[in-house]
C-alpha cells in the first residue's frame, strides 16, 4: 500500500510518500512544496496544483491522506487561505482518481503520540522514532505530513477508512 501523506499549506506544505505494511513504513520521499509569498494568490494555487499533480504521478499512491483544516477562530483569513490550498489538493487527487482520506490534527497525533495535544517537537521525534530516521524530519511541515501518511497507513491496515 502506498500512502501520500500532505500536510496543507499556502506557503509550505508538507508531503511524504509512504509504502505501508500492516503498521510498519517506509519513507519513499518527503519533502516540502514552496510557493513565492510575492504572487498572487491563483498563481500560488496553481504552482501547488502543479506541484501536487507531479507528485501524484510520480508515486502513484493508493491513497492521499490530508490533515483537515483547524483554524482557531481568531485567525479566520489564515484558514480561508490554507482551505485554498487543500481545496487544490483534493481536486488535484480526484481528478488523478486517487482516493483522499481526512484526519484531524488531533486524531493524527493522538494515533502515534497517544496525545492528540502532542507538540510539533514530539511530532518530529516520534516520526524519527517510528521510521527509524537518523535526525528529526525538518521542517515540522514534513513530520506532519509523515505523520498523515502514518495515520491513513494505520487506518487502512485496520479497515477504519
Amino acid at each position: 500500500m502506498r500512502v501520500l501523506g500532505i500536510d496543507p499549506g499556502l506557503q509550505v506544505c508538507g508531503y511524504a510518500c509512504l509504502d505501508s505494511e500492516g503498521d510498519l513504513g517506509t519513507i519513499v520521499e518527503a519533502g516540502v512544496l514552496r510557493t513565492d509569498g510575492e504572487l498572487p494568490l491563483e498563481r500560488r494555487l496553481n504552482q501547488i496544483a502543479e506541484d501536487i499533480e507531479t507528485l501524484l504521478t510520480r508515486f502513484e499512491p493508493d491513497v492521499v491522506a490530508v490533515e483537515q483544516l483547524y483554524s482557531h477562530y481568531a485567525h479566520p483569513r489564515t484558514a480561508i487561505l490554507m482551505g485554498h490550498a487543500r481545496g487544490v489538493i483534493l481536486q488535484k487527487s480526484a481528478a488523478a482518481g486517487v482516493a483522499v482520506e481526512s484526519f484531524s490534527a488531533t486524531r493524527i497525533k493522538k494515533s502515534l503520540t497517544g496525545s492528540g495535544r502532542a507538540s510539533k517537537e514530539q511530532m518530529q521525534r516520534t516520526m524519527q522514532t517510528i521510521l527509524g530516521l537518523p535526525e528529526p524530519p525538518q521542517p515540522n511541515d514534513v513530520a506532519d505530513a509523515m505523520a498523515a501518511a502514518l495515520c491513513g497507513a494505520n487506518a487502512l491496515s485496520r479497515q477504519e477508512i
